[in-house]
């Protein structure tokens, strides 16, 4: 009786992701994690192209290669293999006639961002923050025509507190939040802080926070009840609620300058 060889697996036929093998089916490649780690070196050339790429500012034209250099502090060997390098991976352009633009790339990924942001992931740890630290209840409002909303919302801990709901619609100019969401236009001082404007019993600290595009993304801040709301009590939360607003305005893509700018 004819034995039979035993079979070899075949190779799969290597492709590019989304690519379609020689049996017209597409075959995804290696994850990611399957590389070796970084050396030091690769880490350096990273750290480097990041820096290339923060040399270029907004009221640049097409930059040289020396001026490149200069602004990054690297030799001009190095600077134009990275460049050479982000020129493929469209982040940077390079013009016939010489000189370099932030390429196509960093257009996609910042739509990608500015598309994935999810505010909650956002707003939800810095209030847990303001709460832990301050012991008293911290909210984000958005606005929505002439009236403000409470959207998120974290309660004191403590017995004594001020009672607000998720969801609730409150008078744009008045209260903190109310004030907060439209300060920069009027000039305010930041952070906003009232006492018994909207409810005789309550005090609070807000600041505007800004989105991507320089717009108000909204309000955050810290209610307490007036009795509590001494001196101490202001000098404490009111670092803490500039602090996260600031820190928020980083994350959504914004620029806190003008936060900053009009701090007290």
């Amino acid at each position: 009786m004819e034995k039979r060889q035993p079979r070899t697996a075949r190779p799969r036929p290597e492709t590019e992701e989304g690519a379609p093998a020689s049996d017209g089916k597409l075959r995804a490649v290696a994850a990611a994690g399957s590389m070796g780690p970084l050396g030091g070196d690769n880490v350096r050339a990273v750290d480097r192209a990041l820096v290339i790429l923060r040399a270029f500012r907004e009221e640049d034209g097409p930059l040289g290669l020396t001026e490149i250099s200069r602004r990054a502090g690297l030799n001009m060997t190095t600077a134009l293999r990275l460049l050479g390098t982000l020129e493929g991976h469209g982040f940077v352009k390079r013009l016939p006639a010489g000189g370099y633009l932030l390429g196509p790339t960093l257009l996609l990924l910042g739509d990608l961002f500015r598309r994935s942001l999810r505010l909650e992931h956002h707003v939800m740890p810095a209030l847990e923050r303001l709460r832990a630290e301050s012991r008293e209840s911290a909210a984000f409002f958005v606005r929505e025509g002439d009236q403000r909303r409470c959207v998120f919302r974290l309660d004191s801990p403590q017995l004594v507190r001020d009672v607000a709901h998720v969801g609730e619609a409150q008078p744009l100019g008045r209260g903190a939040h109310g004030r907060s969401l439209i300060a920069l236009e009027n000039g305010e001082s930041l952070p906003v802080v009232s006492r018994g404007e909207r409810l005789p019993q309550i005090a609070a600290i807000a600041c505007p926070v800004l989105d991507s595009e320089g717009r108000v993304a909204g309000s955050i801040g810290i209610s307490v009840p007036l009795y509590r709301f001494i001196d101490e009590t202001e000098a404490l939360c009111a670092p803490l609620v500039m602090r996260e607003a600031i820190a928020m305005t980083r994350d959504l893509g914004g620029d806190p300058s003008r936060l900053e700018r009009a701090a007290r």
